[in-house]
């Protein structure tokens, strides 16, 4: 079955024309992949508690959207912004639901497409496993609100599409580029605890004082805490400027130059807004320290380091060289001296473009703690270093040296998209293919 922009999938009879702009919804974008799905006489006669009679009842509570064919790849239901869920359409053909919920999220000037080519690999290769989100809260423009802003809408989207699937169990963030940076201010926003369980200690933050070394309560809370309610499995970021990017070469475009490196901090804002001002660490609104500062600990409200945490994997995908937009220290969350070596880079056949994998234990973040103690003077660098590195990451080095499409390795690092960027197709298989799950 067909279904024209000109017919309500409510039933399968048709109906008279939708008004696309008087039905217009506002909770999300919902895409149904198209792996041989197709409708059948008195489907929802013959399965009224399959997914599909689900979907069409909450499509009833948004506004009744309507559906459209699109280009033969499935149907959408079309809305004015939340995103879009891609799921298996043979699962929705039985009662089944797959129980993960993974929420991706774009970056700077970006949009849900930029994640299509992903979302699509992830359905197709966790069929049964997955529900794949894609945000488009905060698009275009929208990305200059600054960190905050842009974290509190995604939040309040996270927390609408939780509701859309009350069948989901766990959740995970997949984000690129300053979409890092807003996934880990959301999950801050939405990091709380099973009703059943309580929160370990009584400490409102979960940082040990001054020397900002976890707590035992702390390491133990990941098997009591949600996100949104859900369990937290994955927190994955791609070129995410984590320590922003004001340090030298953080921001590779400048080419290490002082006199520009200077210079950048004073005009961000006029450049990216708000979120200029957070990348370069000069925002001090009511007088507070950097957002990005703030990030690195737990306050009252926000529940940053907590949330992280609570996921049982974080990884941090990093270009090496050739991205112009961030730099390999600030989206691998190392120092300069912490960088593997050239001689260290290897290729692997399966991910050519994967050069080194590292990934830390528990330990090594105690015996880094340690021998941090007692030394008193740490630029605001070294700071957020000290602070995210105390929960342990999977760090993922990615070089494009040998591709043509080297020189957009930002975008290539996620196939922002696909016809410019399918070197990066092996990253991207890469992420799935450790997903935990």
């Amino acid at each position: 079955m067909i279904v024209s922009d000109s017919t309500c999938l409510l039933t399968e009879i048709p109906v008279p024309i939708c008004n696309l702009n008087r039905f217009r919804c506002s909770s999300g974008e919902l895409a149904f992949s198209n792996l041989g799905f197709r409708m059948r006489p008195n489907f929802f006669l013959e399965h009224k508690l399959s997914l599909e009679l689900r979907k069409m009842e909450v499509i009833r509570r948004m506004g009744a959207g309507c559906l459209k064919n699109q280009q033969g790849k499935g149907m959408n239901v079309e809305v004015d912004s939340g995103g879009e869920d891609f799921f298996d359409a043979a699962a929705a053909e039985s009662s089944y639901v797959p129980e993960h919920l993974v929420i991706m999220v774009n970056g700077i000037i970006g949009s849900a497409a930029d994640w299509r080519y992903a979302a699509e690999q992830f359905v197709k290769k966790l069929p049964d496993k997955v529900i794949v989100h894609r945000s488009e809260c905060n698009s275009s423009r929208l990305t200059f609100d600054g960190v905050d802003m842009m974290g509190e809408r995604l939040a309040e989207e996270v927390s609408s599409v939780v509701r859309r699937w009350p069948e989901v169990r766990k959740i995970s963030f997949v984000a690129h580029s300053l979409g890092g940076l807003v996934a880990r201010y959301a999950i801050g926003r939405l990091h709380g605890y099973s009703s059943t369980l309580e929160a370990v200690g009584t400490n409102e933050n979960c940082l040990n004082g001054a020397q900002t070394i976890w707590s035992k309560p702390c390491l133990e809370q990941p098997q009591e805490a949600r996100i949104a309610g859900l369990e937290p499995m994955n927190f994955i970021t791609f070129a995410t400027p984590h320590l922003g990017s004001r340090g030298h070469k953080q921001l590779p475009f400048l080419c290490g130059l002082p006199f520009l490196e200077r210079r950048a901090p004073q005009t961000a804002h006029l450049v990216a807004g708000r979120s200029g001002k957070h990348l370069f660490l000069t925002d001090n609104d009511n007088g507070k320290p950097p957002l990005l500062l703030q990030m690195v600990d737990d306050s009252e409200d926000l529940k940053f380091m907590s949330a992280l945490c609570a996921f049982k994997r974080r990884v941090a995908y990093a270009n090496a060289n050739y991205d112009h937009m961030v730099g390999w220290r600030t989206s691998s969350i190392r120092r300069q001296h912490e960088l593997p070596k050239s001689n260290l880079l290897i290729s692997n056949e399966k991910y050519p473009h994967i050069v080194y994998v590292e990934r830390e234990r528990a330990d090594d973040i105690h015996n880094r703690a340690a021998s941090n103690v007692g030394e008193q003077e740490i630029d605001l660098e070294d700071e957020m270093v000290r602070g995210l590195t105390q929960v342990p990451w999977e760090r993922v080095d990615v070089s494009f040296h040998k591709s043509k499409q080297r020189y957009i390795a930002h975008s290539t690092i996620q196939v922002k998209t696909y016809w410019l960027n399918s070197d990066g197709a092996d990253v991207v298989f890469h992420m799935i293919d450790n997903f935990l799950l």
